[in-house]
């Protein structure tokens, strides 16, 4: 019996993620491209990913489209919410979490698992943009550091700066102002992080924590956002190279439960 291969696409607001899959079973290829819905980024993803592979797309038994662009990729046989391709990725890379946290650009999902990896219960805080990828990215912008060197420089803080603002526009002006006070950027990121990490915990608890606590999405490349967490939720937080694919990954899993019902 020849094995099946299926494509997962996460095409969210800011990047866009693609998985192709052996059988259900073994990822072949991954790769993120950092556009996201209404960019090229899909077809970008999608062609690195092909390539890396050694495949074409007519190879590709079939496609499943997640993320906040998922209705705009055509040649997806099916879209899927990214809560349950989260949840179901997640199973996949951690095994037996009992809550994920997807910190994505544009909002936060605390997903909450039974004991079979089935998602029973999640919150969103989709309204505001404080605690997400985006707000990250626009205090990396106020420092003028790189987004990938937050972690790196929270490492090295001697003491956490507040920030006490939950609203992206109002924390900007405190990081101004500490700035301006000459406070060190590492203890400014500390506080940004710690600020972070408060509002997601607070999204976490409400919907009744369950361990072992996983983390996706990109940001969980974030250390000082993971240690932050850590020591906000008092539990460990567990974190993969694969985090990040984890809505691509549970898209192709859907990929291949939707081949095996249409060729049962």
């Amino acid at each position: 019996m020849s094995s099946v291969y299926t494509m997962g696409i996460d095409i969210g607001s800011t990047s866009s993620k693609c998985v192709i899959m052996k059988d259900g079973k073994e990822i072949v290829s991954e790769g993120v491209v950092s556009l996201g819905a209404g960019t090229k980024g899909s077809d970008l993803v999608i062609e690195e990913v092909l390539g890396k592979a050694g495949m074409t797309f007519d190879e590709i038994d079939l496609i499943v489209s997640t993320g906040y662009g998922r209705n705009s990729y055509e040649r997806a046989a099916k879209t899927v919410s990214e809560l349950s391709c989260h949840a179901k990725g997640g199973g996949y890379i951690f095994g037996g979490a009992g809550t994920i946290i997807d910190i994505g650009g544009q909002d936060i999902k605390v997903l909450k698992l039974n004991d079979k990896g089935g998602l029973v219960n999640f919150l969103m805080n989709d309204k505001c943009a404080a605690g997400t990828g985006r707000f990250l990215e626009v205090m990396s912008g106020v420092l003028d550091v790189k987004l990938d060197e937050l972690g790196e420089l929270d490492a090295k803080a001697t003491e956490v700066t507040p920030i006490s603002s939950t609203c992206t526009v109002f924390a900007e002006s405190e990081v101004i102002s500490c700035m301006a006070k000459k406070i060190p950027l590492e203890n400014i990121i500390r506080g940004i992080h710690a600020s972070v990490a408060t509002r997601v915990a607070s999204l976490a608890r409400r919907g009744g924590l369950k361990t072992p606590v996983a983390m996706t999405g990109g940001v969980s490349k974030n250390k000082g956002i993971v240690r932050a967490l850590k020591e906000e939720l008092e539990c460990d937080i567990l974190i993969s190279p694969d985090s990040q694919m984890a809505g691509a990954i549970g898209a192709a899993l859907y990929a291949y439960d939707e081949y095996q019902k249409q060729n049962a």
